[in-house]
């Protein structure tokens, strides 16, 4: 961590100010860490003590009320932290770092243990070879010393190794190959009647297998040792093979974690888009969606749900919206009305008749109190707050609320029995007095009341005889506080979320609510799901 103070500069009050700037890129906390760090203002004051004695202030001991601490998460260029140090801090906090070096250490054990059996299985192929080699050159050799031959040079036959020696046991050369002529012996035999090993000069480089036999009696004289060696592959001398296989480790450990290190962070790669998306949604963007990448693995199903979950908060952040500006903009005409109603008849002298206007002011509170109603339920609706559901009979819930009605226009019902759906009563019956409702502002002499199935589905219909919606408008009216001209006309007290209400309850239960065609009036057709007795399986 770097702490820089500037000279202190008097402000125009002449209260002088001290300039202390942190700099947490030198930080291994980096910025967060520093302001959790309780020793911070101590730290500052170390800096300040730090620029006293380096005589910035022209008092020591003066004292600065005000002092301005900055800090720096990035630091200037010249001090910003090596790439070095960034780079082993990753290895240390991060998952892929992690990952690599686990990768790296288990195959540096295993490729470790692997070379090891290789250089082993390979100096001893190397020696099985030259031991068989001279093994073959020293038989045919002694054969033809027991055929009684004596030649120096020793010839050398085919697929026999080129250095022959006949040797005394004290190392006196009786005979030699051409290549060891004038050679001294390869190994003293002393008393050995077998020599069978690796020989080596003193500096190592240069190593042969040698194979001897003791021959008792020959054209030598008593106790010559017959000696065959071949060079071995300069591959096989220790510290060469070792080196080699050290590099081939190094090398390859190098690749792996390589390799790791770039194969994981491409995995790695849609997650650090998605947390980038992600920071940017969380700026405010609900609208946004992390990118998707085309896996077909965990990280597509775990992006799709995040997309997911995005929606419905945008979707509910929506309703929320919604939801305020229906409220305010439904509740204030009321409001206005009621407040504009009081002034006035405050305004007005004692013995003014102000019961017309108290009724009136009545009235706006009713409206009032139908409005905060409705929209109380649509925000348990858009909530999506659970209520207890049971198995209901449309016909008998439609028969009913048909009786409860008070007298007025005719109601005709063409009601099917047994035509059973799967919902909250009340909120079912909400739908249904609802469309009742919007039918009798708009019926000049009957509404039809219909329940029946089709398709699988229970249908309910609620048409009347007035004038009808046109087309255009269809969908409109079940828009939140959408009123056509029609209706305001016939019903000014009317809140316009009765048809918004009945729509939200039917899709709650997965069914719908349109308005279909007639040939006179509006037909509005209610689809609900037929209830469906669970099976044995299903139960269990």
């Amino acid at each position: 961590m770097a702490v820089e103070a500037d000279r202190p500069v008097p402000p125009k009050g002449g209260t002088p100010v001290l300039n202390v700037a942190v700099d947490a890129a030198r930080s291994p906390d980096g910025a967060g860490g520093i302001r959790r760090n309780a020793r911070l203002f101590a730290v500052c004051t170390a800096a300040c003590q730090t620029v006293q004695r380096r005589g910035h202030f022209a008092e020591p001991a003066q004292p600065f009320p005000m002092i301005r601490v900055s800090l720096s998460a990035g630091g200037s260029v010249k001090n910003r932290e090596p790439w070095v140090s960034a780079f082993r801090r990753d290895i240390r906090s991060s998952v892929r770092g992690r990952a690599t070096v686990l990768t790296v250490v288990v195959s540096a054990v295993i490729l470790a243990l692997a070379l090891f059996g290789a250089g082993v299985v390979l100096r001893g192929w190397f020696s099985d070879q030259n031991e068989d080699l001279t093994e073959r050159t020293v038989e045919a050799t002694v054969h033809a010393i027991d055929r009684g031959e004596w030649r120096n040079p020793i010839p050398v036959g085919t697929d026999e190794a080129s250095m022959i020696q006949v040797v005394r046991p004290d190392g006196r050369v009786l005979a030699a190959s051409e290549e060891l002529q004038a050679r001294p012996a390869l190994v003293v035999p002393g008393g050995n009647a077998l020599i069978n090993r690796k020989v080596c000069t003193h500096s190592g480089v240069r190593c042969m297998w040698v194979y001897g036999v003791r021959v008792r009696d020959s054209v030598y004289g008593q106790d010559a040792m017959v000696l065959a060696a071949s060079p071995l592959p300069l591959l096989t001398t220790g510290w060469v093979l070792s080196l080699i296989l050290a590099g081939l480790w190094a090398a390859v450990l190098t690749l792996i974690g390589w390799w790791t290190w770039r194969a994981i962070g491409l995995a790695l790669e849609p997650v650090d888009r998605i947390r980038k998306e992600v920071v940017e949604i969380g700026k405010g963007d609900l609208s946004r969606r992390v990118p998707v990448p085309p896996t077909g693995g965990h990280l597509q199903r775990l992006a799709e749900a995040f997309n997911e979950t995005l929606a419905q908060r945008e979707e509910a952040n929506t309703r929320e919206r919604r939801f305020v500006s229906d409220a305010s903009h439904d509740l204030r005409n009321p409001i206005a009305g009621i407040q504009t109603r009081l002034e006035v008849a405050l305004e007005e002298p004692e013995d003014y008749q102000w019961r017309p206007m108290v009724r009136e002011a009545l009235n706006d509170l009713q409206r009032l109190s139908a409005i905060v109603h409705d929209l109380l339920e649509l925000s348990r609706l858009d909530s999506r707050a659970p209520m207890p559901m049971k198995q209901i009979d449309l016909a008998e819930l439609a028969r009913r609320e048909i009786a409860r009605r008070m007298p007025g226009v005719a109601i005709v019902p063409r009601l099917e029995s047994g035509v059973i759906v799967q919902a909250n009563p009340v909120r079912l019956s909400r739908v249904l007095n609802n469309l009742l409702n919007n039918a009798e502002r708009h019926a000049d002499t009957r509404i039809d009341v219909l329940v029946a199935r089709e398709d699988g589905q229970a249908r309910l219909e609620v048409l009347d005889d007035g004038s009808g919606i046109p087309p255009d408008a269809r969908e409109r009216v079940f828009e939140r506080f959408s009123r056509l001209a029609e209706s305001k006309k016939r019903d000014p007290q009317g809140t316009g979320l009765g048809l918004p209400i009945a729509r939200e309850i039917a899709e709650i239960y997965g069914g719908s609510l349109t308005i279909q065609d007639s040939r006179k009036g509006a037909r509005f057709v209610l689809l609900l799901p037929l209830y469906r007795e669970p099976s044995g399986d299903e139960a269990r």
